[in-house]
């Protein structure tokens, strides 16, 4: 698996985020182990469409999607992209977290 540059920093196991353009998704990792990720379908046209997020049941609870979640926006606001929420996790997040209203695709 080929792993795009976009991530962040592990430091004493904490979560890692990465961008995986090639797979049309970001993924949150423990370790070595991959225990989230959020797919996107990437339109062409500077929007990808969120469309499905998952952290393994046993890590859930923890605020690994969210992290997952805002890390991904994060990358997508950077890139000067929009996206589409049809995931309801992605669509949940950005109601509680409003500032990123802005990146939904009209």
């Amino acid at each position: 698996m080929s792993e795009n540059t976009a991530t962040n920093e592990n430091t004493a196991g904490e979560p890692v985020v990465e961008h995986r353009a090639d797979e049309s998704t970001y993924i949150i990792r423990l370790g070595d182990k991959v225990v989230g990720h959020a797919d996107y379908e990437a339109r062409g046209d500077g929007v990808k469409d969120f469309n499905h997020t998952v952290v393994d049941p046993e890590y859930r609870g923890r605020g690994l999607a969210g992290r997952l979640i805002e890390f991904a926006l994060d990358d997508v606001a950077e890139r000067g992209e929009k996206i589409i929420p049809t995931c309801s996790a992605v669509a949940g997040f950005i109601e509680k977290n409003p500032s990123y209203a802005k990146l939904v695709a009209s």
